[in-house]
Order: C-alpha cells, then sequence, then structure tokens
C-alpha cells in the first residue's frame, strides 16, 4: 500500500495540518495584549483546537497499537511502527506545549501576574527546535515506506512469474497427455475399420458359398445332398476356426 492510500498517512497529514494552525495561532495570540478581549476568544479556539488534536493523536495511537497485534496483516513492519510511534509522540508534545502555555497565560491574566511571556517563550522553544527534526523525520519516513513499498513490488512480482512458469509447465503437460489419447483414439479406429472391412468380405463369402451351394442341391440327389450338406459343414467348421480362432 503505497503512503497516499495508507489512512495513517491521510490522517496524519490532517493532524499535522492542524497543528501547524494551532502554532500559528498560538503566536498571533502572543501578541495580542492580555487586557483585549480577542486574546480571551483566542484562548477558547486554542484550547479546543488542542482538545480536537489530542482526540486525534489517541484514536491514530489506537489504530497503531491494533496494526501491532499483527503488522504483517497490514502490511508493514515494527520499524514502521515504531516510526509513526514516535510521530504520534511528538505531535503529542507539540500540542501539549501549546495546550500548556495558553492554560498558563489564562491563569496568569486571571491572577495579575505578568510573567508569562517568557515562561511560554520557554515551553515554546522545544516544538519550534523539533519542527526541523520533523520535517526531516517525515522525509526519512516517505523515503523509507516508498524503498519497501518498492521491494514488496519486486517480490510480488517475482512471484507472479514463478507462478506463471509452474503454470505453463502444467499446462504443457496437459497438453501432451492430450496428444497422446489423441493418437491413441487414431489408432483405436483404424483397428475397428480393419475390423470390420475383414467381416464384411467374411460375410461376402459366405454369401457366395450359400449360393453355390443352393445350386448343387438343386443339382444332385438326395445322397448326394448329404454328402454336399457335411461337406459344408465341415467347410464352414474350416472357415469359422480360420476367421475367428486365427
Amino acid at each position: 500500500m503505497s503512503s497516499a492510500q495508507d489512512p495513517f498517512y491521510i490522517v496524519k497529514e490532517e493532524i499535522q495540518e492542524s497543528i501547524d494552525k494551532l502554532q500559528s495561532s498560538f503566536h498571533q495570540w502572543e501578541r495580542i495584549s492580555c487586557d483585549m478581549g480577542d486574546q480571551v476568544h483566542l484562548t477558547k479556539e486554542l484550547l479546543a483546537a488542542c482538545e480536537s488534536i489530542e482526540w486525534q493523536v489517541d484514536e491514530l495511537d489506537k489504530a497503531i497499537s491494533v496494526a501491532g497485534r499483527d503488522p504483517s496483516w497490514y502490511g508493514i513492519d515494527e520499524a514502521e511502527l515504531e516510526k509513526r510511534r514516535r510521530w504520534t509522540s511528538t505531535a503529542r508534545n507539540q500540542m501539549g506545549n501549546v495546550k500548556k502555555a495558553v492554560v498558563a497565560g489564562r491563569e496568569v491574566n486571571i491572577s495579575g501576574t505578568a510573567s508569562v511571556s517568557g515562561m511560554r517563550r520557554e515551553l515554546m522553544r522545544m516544538p519550534n527546535s523539533q519542527q526541523a527534526d520533523k520535517s526531516n523525520q517525515y522525509t526519512q519516513d516517505n523515503d523509507d515506506f516508498i524503498q519497501s513499498e518498492s521491494d514488496r513490488q519486486l517480490l510480488l512480482i517475482k512471484q507472479q512469474d514463478e507462478e506463471l512458469d509452474e503454470l505453463s509447465v502444467i499446462v504443457g503437460r496437459f497438453g501432451g497427455v492430450g496428444l497422446t489419447i489423441h493418437e491413441e483414439l487414431l489408432a483405436q479406429e483404424k483397428i475397428i475399420d480393419d475390423l470390420g472391412m475383414e467381416m464384411d468380405s467374411t460375410s461376402n463369402r459366405l454369401n457366395f458359398v450359400q449360393k453355390k451351394v443352393a445350386m448343387v442341391m438343386k443339382k444332385a440327389s438326395a445322397k448326394g445332398q448329404l454328402i454336399m450338406i457335411l461337406f459344408l459343414v465341415v467347410l464352414f467348421i474350416i472357415l469359422f476356426v480360420l476367421v475367428f480362432l486365427t
């Protein structure tokens, strides 16, 4: 499965866009004066966005846990699972740092303390420093995933070629068996034709003999007819033996 079709990367991009928008709104929130009503409204939006991102990251962690039970079924390995866990951990830290800074700023506004700006910058220092690492890691993850996917495709193509070769051998064997059966049928048909011709020839001979016998019996006396009958019986036995027993 390519990264464009993998649900993880689709959700990952959506969460990353939400985090980028969250950080942009947070920087805008930092520049707003504490006594302005816009900051209160923006604070609510930031906290709501943090809750939404936190829920999405939790759901993504659950999906990773399910995939971790049988990675091969989902077409991934342990290294890919570990990369996905690291990304969700980084996303959670980025969202958490923004949420902490906003909550701290809101509490400072309520208590009237003016030391929140430095603390917000300190809390945001970690995600800013991680931004470049995240980008490099994301690029490396994509390269590794593309390489692993390419290896899988090559392996599948090789397996398909082997299966096609085996199928070709089996088809060739069936073709040889079919040709042998065809030749055997032709031979049997020739034998049957020869036997039919021999039977026809024998029948013609018997008919000829019967006609001759009838003619002789008409001309011969009673004694001669008896001799002729005996002669014909002996001749019939001889012909039967020659035709059917040899």
